[in-house]
């Protein structure tokens, strides 16, 4: 597994969809089932795109652990590092589809998600170690021993180049904000890329203003702040620079992915060795794909699709 290109580390579980739009989840009568959760669906995205990717997670002993490993080996993504967590179950999430832009999650991951429940004995240490590009994300620190494994991750990986953390706040999985800034703040002193819109900077930053939360993130030693504006594009800061790439209009069927395929595309971006406003745009416009398309893992784009948009 030392020929990885990106190893993600934390949520995976089970989307189930609406087949009919519109009407409240009490009104629904049939679910699609499609693979999901975020770092899994940014493996899944660097996949579509060439890259060598590889989850690190965990299931339940339940019938969709299978089903986890099967989809992610069908997307090109090693099910090596997925472990079973013996008394829990794999997650499940009901998507509803109003409003199409922002959707409500259901999230069923009580009384704790396996995923959460990874220890030290579960990490390919080497691996962590050695793969060009680290992703990590803010759930993964939500509950032990989840976040003293992902900390002792990053100690391990010494803020090698691309490691990257993926802000990903859901306030559900957290007591209050204070508690996700502490947690989410001490990731920062160990990753040298930082990715998130405008409520989960400000959870973890202070502020919501884009400008000045990348210049927090940069004061905090990453090296490449991205934030997303929505609407307005996403503004890339460096040391060196800051540039704004402006959005990428679609009509939008579910704006759940959208921004896991954004961090796909960044990672083949930087693993390109591309410069921060061509990665921009490249990952701006491999959101607005998915966000034209129901489901997650499955709608991840391929090259092609996002250079025939460009």
């Amino acid at each position: 597994m030392t020929a990885l290109d990106v190893l993600t580390v934390g949520r995976v579980g089970v989307d189930l969809y609406p087949e009919q739009s519109g009407v409240p989840l009490a009104e629904v009568r049939t679910f699609a089932k499609s693979l999901g959760g975020t770092a899994t669906n940014v493996a899944v995205a660097a996949a579509r795109l060439g890259r060598r990717s590889a989850v690190l997670t965990k299931v339940g002993p339940d019938g969709f652990g299978p089903y986890v490993r099967s989809a992610l080996t069908s997307f090109g993504v090693s099910p090596e590092f997925v472990g079973t967590a013996p008394h829990l179950r794999t997650p499940v999430v009901f998507c509803a589809l109003d409003p199409p832009e922002d959707p409500p999650l259901l999230f069923y991951r009580e009384p704790l998600a396996p995923d959460l429940a990874l220890e030290p004995s579960d990490v390919p240490w080497d691996v962590v170690a050695d793969v060009p590009l680290l992703w990590v994300t803010g759930t993964g620190v939500a509950a032990e021993p989840a976040r003293s494994t992902q900390r002792a991750v990053l100690r391990h990986r010494a803020r090698r180049a691309h490691t990257v953390l993926d802000l990903d706040h859901r306030p559900a999985f957290w007591p209050d904000d204070g508690s996700a800034r502490r947690e989410i703040g001490w990731m920062l002193d160990h990753v040298t890329v930082a990715v998130g819109n405008r409520a989960e900077v400000e959870v973890a930053v202070g502020t919501a203003d884009p400008d000045e939360a990348a210049a927090r993130l940069l004061d905090r030693g990453v090296e490449l702040a991205v934030v997303k504006k929505g609407a307005e594009g996403v503004l890339v800061a460096t040391r060196e620079g800051t540039w704004t790439v402006p959005p990428h209009p679609v009509d939008v069927v579910c704006g759940l992915g959208a921004g896991d395929a954004f961090g796909g595309a960044l990672a083949h971006g930087l693993l390109s060795g591309w410069e921060p406003e061509r990665t921009a745009r490249y990952a701006n416009v491999a959101g607005a794909v998915v966000a034209g398309r129901l489901a997650c893992a499955d709608a991840m784009p391929t090259a092609r699709e996002i250079e025939e948009r460009l």
